[in-house]
């Protein structure tokens, strides 16, 4: 009786001893975009205080040649600016919320393009994006604010 318990107990343990799986390198690249994002959000001076505000987010327009679902760049940006602290009110924006608006809210646009190919170099793959970010009233086409972050994801990155 003690063989089969012994050996059950070592494969157990060998699970668990196993290595994790890798972590998705563009997750882990949109999560640092998203902060960086979120960073200068609630800088602008409008903003301020932003634990005051409310930001509509409008669902992103995202490049397929990046190979990145928008709404998965939707979700980590949506939780950079939630885990700023203080931090705004983030919310969903939809079509038929223009015309809504009150002085503490503002809609959030945000583009992310593709700025070159893929470079495939030696050791890892880079995809070149530029970020654009755009804050308007809610029911309002001219920004009130607008930045671009520029840089590349490692889609090989451990």
């Amino acid at each position: 009786m003690r063989k089969p318990a012994t050996l059950l107990l070592a494969l157990v343990l060998a699970g668990c001893a196993a290595q994790p799986p890798e972590p998705d390198p563009i997750r882990r690249a949109l999560h640092n975009l998203s902060q960086r994002a979120a960073e200068h959000v609630v800088n602008v001076e409008a903003l301020q205080p932003p634990d005051g505000q409310v930001l509509l987010l409008a669902y992103p327009q995202v490049d397929q040649t990046l190979e990145i679902d928008s709404g998965r760049f939707l979700e980590s940006l949506t939780r950079s600016l939630l885990s700023v602290s203080p931090g705004p009110q983030v919310l969903d924006w939809r079509p038929a919320m223009a015309g809504q608006s009150g002085g503490h809210q503002w809609r959030l646009e945000s583009r992310l393009d593709a700025t070159a190919p893929r470079l495939v170099l030696s050791d890892r793959d880079l995809l070149p994006y530029r970020l654009t970010l755009a804050l308007h009233r809610p029911d309002a086409d001219e920004a009130v604010w607008q930045t671009e972050i520029e840089g590349a994801f490692d889609a090989t990155a451990p």
